[in-house]
């Protein structure tokens, strides 16, 4: 057993900001399931929101915000969020984060403006923004004596007392459990105060633009442990991912239909004007439904983005990491169209939280992609998210030294784990085959566009799924694949119970079925609570 004063689970932003700030109050283990800096963060492109000219206010922040959430957002949230934001940046410039500035002598910081946005206020470093972030964080972690960081580790389940002692009235999380994947071997990480920071759940979807470890773990763990699930239907989804074999998550930005590049089906056709009059520069819910549609319709595996007519030259200086990066994969794009699809994005959805990021279960927190605090709504104002990150990373730490320093109960030795008759595998294509399906189920049934019937299809299967995925996981010791097969499956099931109870379309999730949206009956979170019986009335 480890025994630490709080455990961060995940270490992209969230986790690693709430690390340091409670380091000087207390011991911290950082559970990692990969390599550092391997995390959503590390991959963010756009820039981290937040309101720093004289021309910007915190009423136009809040009021793009609010608009893009499509009716969803709860104000009080978004308010707090934007008012603390420029502290929390200053913070992140005094770790030493370089963002880039203009080319004058006064070093103002170059401000981008990105889709919702109606001034500009995204401080970014360059396109590699969450890169250059996270090389600061982790610079200031390792400075810190009180944090040990466990890498190749990766949380199986939360200890709740309640489970191991039915006495309990009151359930209180200690910590998790946690694989070693080196070894294989389960251990006990014991804490006073948990935070769980593991990033979304864009694995879930056949195509995502998220990395590999985003398989939802802390939302799966959150669930199983008894806390409330919010608004998973609204997944966001980027309209041009790089569709190649050797491809993983790489997003072709949309700055290049800015430029003039054309999408394309299979046979060269131009279908945009018939989805919507401004083409290829409509919006990018409108364009990702868009090519949705013409895969769905007519069979195709993607559609194409041409930007062959403008110079060599011009596209080589505009675009060159998307020009270098191409060209890896075989593919000139001043000379060949681009295969692209639609890709998983962002989970709106999460465990939900209050404004110190507490979830309903005493000494756990959730902060980042985790978490549903409430500032995003039915769809996220592009580069909010880093920002929503950086400002509960630090409230769920104040709100965690707090409970720590006036803590009177002593951390309770909790059982070891325990396998049970659990044997290796002998069968791991169970667990590929189970994956694939889940993955190809979602994208095909639970996707940008939706319908009753292929909603009630993807229910029933996941049903089955989960009844297969549950045996294998007590017949077998487990693995880094099963944990993650196991956490993808019940996050799925959570995205389809959740778009099943909307009989609406709003924000990010539109049913044909349901076409319009209904301010009248949903005008509300999409809440589900554990143990609560649901009912498929498709």
């Amino acid at each position: 057993m480890l025994t630490s004063d709080f455990l961060v689970i995940g270490s992209g932003l969230a986790g690693l900001t709430f690390a340091l700030k409670v380091a000087p109050f207390g011991t911290v283990a950082v559970v990692t399931k990969d390599r550092l800096p391997e995390s959503a963060t590390e991959y963010a492109q756009g820039g981290i929101a937040s309101v720093w000219s004289p021309e910007d206010s915190f009423a136009d922040h809040a009021r793009d915000t609010i608009e893009a959430g499509a009716g969803l957002c709860h104000e009080d949230v978004v308010d707090l969020v934007v008012r603390e934001g420029p502290s929390r940046v200053q913070e992140l410039i005094r770790l030493g984060t370089r963002f880039d500035t203009k080319n004058n002598s006064n070093g103002e910081y170059d401000l981008g403006q990105e889709g919702g946005h109606s001034r500009r206020r995204i401080l970014h470093a360059s396109d590699a923004t969450g890169h250059e972030i996270m090389r600061a964080l982790l610079a200031a972690v390792r400075q810190q004596d009180n944090i040990t960081i466990f890498e190749r580790h990766l949380a199986v389940d939360l200890l709740v007392d309640a489970k191991f002692r039915p006495g309990v009235r009151n359930p209180q999380c200690w910590g998790a459990y946690v694989l070693d994947v080196s070894t294989g071997i389960v251990h006990r990480f014991q804490a006073r105060a948990t935070l769980l920071a593991t990033g979304g759940a864009g694995k879930v979807y056949l195509y995502t633009s998220n990395p590999d470890v985003a398989t939802g773990d802390g939302i799966a763990m959150a669930y199983r442990a008894g806390v409330p699930i919010a608004n998973m239907e609204f997944f966001q989804f980027h309209p041009t991912c790089l569709y190649h074999p050797h491809a993983k998550s790489f997003l072709i930005s949309e700055a290049l239909r800015g430029e003039g590049a054309v999408l394309r089906t299979p046979d060269g056709t131009a279908f945009m004007k018939r989805y919507d009059p401004r083409a290829e520069l409509a919006p990018r819910d409108i364009v990702a439904r868009a090519i949705d549609s013409e895969m769905k319709v007519h069979g195709f595996e993607c559609v194409y983005l041409d930007i062959t007519h403008r110079n060599p030259g011009f596209v080589k200086d505009r675009f060159p990491l998307i020009y270098e990066r191409c060209l890896r994969f075989g593919i000139d794009i001043t000379r060949q169209w681009i295969p692209v699809v639609p890709a998983a994005h962002y989970c709106c959805g999460g465990a939900i939280t209050d404004k110190d990021g507490a979830t309903n279960l005493r000494r756990l927190y959730a902060a980042g992609e985790t978490a549903m605090t409430g500032l995003h709504g039915a769809n996220r104002l592009a580069s909010n998210s880093l920002l929503e990150a950086l400002v509960f990373g630090h409230r769920a730490a104040a709100a965690a030294v707090t409970l720590v320093q006036g803590d009177r109960e002593s951390i309770p030795e909790l059982p070891e784990w325990n396998p049970g008759q659990a044997v290796n595998s002998d069968e791991m294509v169970v667990v590929t085959q189970n994956w694939d399906e889940i993955r190809r189920m979602m994208w095909n049934y639970v996707g940008i566009v939706r319908s009753n019937r292929r909603l009630a299809r993807a229910y029933k299967r996941i049903r089955l799924l989960q009844e297969e995925i549950d045996q294998y996981y007590w017949d077998f010791l487990i693995t880094a694949d099963l944990i993650e097969l196991r956490n993808i499956a019940l996050v799925a099931e959570l995205i389809i119970k959740s778009a099943i109870s909307r009989k609406e379309s709003r924000g990010l999730h539109f049913n044909i079925d349901y076409p319009y949206r209904d301010d009248l009956h949903w005008k509300r979170d999409t809440i589900l609570v554990p143990g609560e019986p649901f009912e498929c009335d498709l």
